[in-house]
């Protein structure tokens, strides 16, 4: 990017835009598939359900349409188009976005308090999962429903359907996105076209509805309907939920093609749609059935639900691209256990498939379609996840604004309370809807939320437990040189977590085999709060003495460690790195309870059990199997 912009500076205005424009088009064109697809499919259901609550019933008169309307049009303009647009999608790190980037960000400016941003960190990604869940559910199922409004024979069809399309879904999710992603971007362009225009035919029809956007509509009926007026807010929250993804997508496309998508075709489609809809309602005599489907009758019905599960499947998509990315980056930063990561792609490194995260996502989708079996009663869960993890990202921004843009504190602070009491409200009375589903929300934040905390403390506990056991590496090396055991040729790599100190697969060698290789060295991988790192940063050598030396490998939390490829970089600094002569030394840790431990019971339990399932550390860090030797230790938590 850097010599593209710098040629297109030099370039004179003439000859610069014709350049430019086809790659900004491109990146817009990807964006509508990826960054804006489930937001895109919000008008299925979320002008429908937001009538219901309002009105407690089938029958909207002329202010709740309007009431309604006004508050769909100013959530989407003040959520979206000022706090993510103007001034979230700013707060990238190194061109990266999402809960965990803003949060690496946040913990890197905030040293002395990293653990509470830590905390908050973990809470948005935990909620981004719950999210994960939900979406492909409601936004499948409502699609599928589109078939009852064609005709009511379809009705016993709507959920075995819903499921064959989610088994589909998540079974090719192996193949990789990157063929089926070339279609994302035309598909969902055809999509904003398609609702745009439908919602403009009926908007022709009855202008008035228009005056929505005047917000003491939204005003009048919040305040003249208080029995109904937390429940339509609710409702009206899902109107923005994917409205996330711009931030979280954001290392994907760049600031500019994602705000120039939102601005001159996700809005005013949106808009369109919505206005068409509330004309439509009107039309009908206040019916509020299921209007964006039916104010399509007739030859576009049926063309118009095949589009709409398309857009649908491809927003689904959308979140479980990004479910394997949080988890990557919860991984890198030692928030979750290793997971297998297969990469599908050989010139994108971001396109992966996690299979165990493929699994427990497709299992728990499944199962909440099959449960609630109504894109209705989904609706309920939906929106507690996305707001509280909009509260987060808020929270994260005013550490941004305050430590890295350096602003004064009041206007951090006031425009922090704004989107604050904003998101709040919005949580509030999404929280109101526990018992009829928003319970389900909470239970899978929650349990991630148990798992990543249990990590993190259970992680810390092990190693303050084996650095109590070990010795300094300096202190070994030393009396290794004044008396040498036997050397045998080659180069061993101890891999350790702790760089100062001996390696317990290096004390098991010596002590059992009474041997040391010619070369040793003590090999650290460490994750920087940064999503790539230059490999100019990547490697620093230090020689202890001439048969021990120190090497630290650093990896950005968006990259995939490869070990072996990153020591050849160690020949630039002086080692002459030759894997067919090295061995890998790898310690398998078997974790025993203990009485003492400062973690309760079922909580080391749970730590053993996941540290049990984490992926081998051979193939995660791609070293070459039969290069390495593994030296089983126990130890007790």
């Amino acid at each position: 990017m850097s010599s593209a912009d710098a040629s297109s500076r030099a370039a004179s205005p003439v000859t610069q835009e014709p350049s430019r424009r086809p790659g900004i088009r491109l990146l817009m064109l990807g964006a509508l598939g990826v960054v804006y697809g489930d937001i895109g499919t919000s008008p299925i259901y979320a002008f429908r359900e937001a009538l219901h609550a309002a009105t407690g019933g089938n029958q909207a008169g002329r202010e709740d349409v309007l009431g309604v309307l006004s508050l769909i049009v100013w959530a989407l303009t003040v959520i979206v188009t000022v706090k993510y647009i103007v001034f979230v999608l700013r707060a990238d790190n190194r061109g990266e976005g999402g809960t965990l980037s803003l949060m690496a960000l946040a913990r890197r400016s905030l040293a002395k308090r990293s653990d509470a941003i830590l905390l908050i960190g973990i809470c948005g990604a935990a909620l981004f999962l719950g999210d994960a869940v939900i979406t492909p559910a409601v936004s499948v199922l409502s699609a599928v429903e589109g078939l009852s409004v064609v005709t009511p024979t379809f009705d016993p069809v709507i959920v075995p359907l819903t499921l064959a399309i989610l088994a589909v879904l998540f079974a090719v999710q192996r193949l990789g996105t990157g063929s089926v992603a070339s279609v994302f971007g035309p598909v969902t362009a055809l999509w904003f076209l398609v609702i745009g225009c439908s919602g403009l035919l009926r908007l022709v029809q009855d202008s008035s509805v228009v005056t929505a956007i005047n917000p003491l509509h939204g005003v009048y009926f919040l305040t003249h309907s208080p029995g109904t007026a937390i429940a339509t807010t609710g409702a009206v929250f899902l109107a923005v939920t994917g409205a996330e993804a711009l931030y979280a997508d954001l290392g994907h496309f760049g600031r500019r093609p994602i705000v120039l998508a939102w601005l001159t075709i996700v809005f005013p489609c949106l808009l369109l749609n919505y206005f068409g809809q509330g004309a439509f309602v009107l039309s009908q005599g206040g019916t509020i059935g299921n209007p964006f489907f039916e104010m399509n009758q007739g030859w576009a019905l049926v063309p118009v639900v095949v589009l709409a599960t398309a857009a649908t499947v491809i927003a689904s998509q959308a979140v479980i691209s990004g479910a394997y990315s949080l988890t990557r980056q919860a991984v890198q930063l030692n928030i979750l256990p290793r997971f297998e990561v297969r990469h599908t792609s050989e010139t994108q490194s971001g396109q992966i498939y996690i299979p165990r995260v493929n699994l427990l996502l497709a299992l728990a989708v499944m199962l909440l379609v099959v449960d609630f079996r109504q894109s209705s009663a989904l609706a309920s869960a939906y929106g507690i996840s996305v707001t509280g993890n909009m509260v987060v990202t808020t929270i994260l921004l005013y550490v941004a604004m305050r430590r890295i843009w350096r602003w004064t504190i009041l206007p951090a602070l006031g425009l922090a309370v704004a989107f604050g009491v904003v998101d709040v409200g919005f949580f509030l009375a999404n929280i109101m809807k526990v018992r009829e589903g928003g319970w389900v929300s909470l239970l899978i934040a929650g349990v991630v939320l148990l798992v990543m905390i249990t990590w993190v403390r259970g992680t810390r506990f092990l190693f303050e437990k084996t650095r109590k056991s070990e010795i300094p590496i300096d202190f070994l090396a030393k009396q290794m040189a004044d008396k040498p055991p036997h050397l045998v040729p080659g180069t061993a790599v101890f891999l350790t977590s702790d760089r100062t100190s001996a390696p317990t697969a290096l004390m098991h060698s010596l002590k059992h085999y009474k041997v040391l290789h010619e070369q040793n060295v003590i090999l650290t991988v460490a994750t920087a709060p940064e999503p790539v790192i230059p490999e100019s940063r990547r490697v620093r050598l230090e020689q202890i003495n001439d048969h021990f030396m120190r090497v630290t490998l650093k990896f950005g939390y968006m990259e995939q460690p490869n070990v072996p490829k990153a020591l050849t970089l160690c020949r630039k600094q002086g080692w002459k790195f030759d894997i067919m002569s090295t061995s890998f030394f790898v310690s398998r840790r078997s974790i025993k309870t203990s009485p003492a431990s400062g973690m309760p019971l079922w909580q080391n339990k749970l730590f053993i059990a996941l540290a049990s399932t984490a992926a081998d550390a051979t193939e995660y860090f791609q070293i070459p199997t039969g290069r390495v030797v593994e030296i089983g230790t126990q130890v007790t938590l």
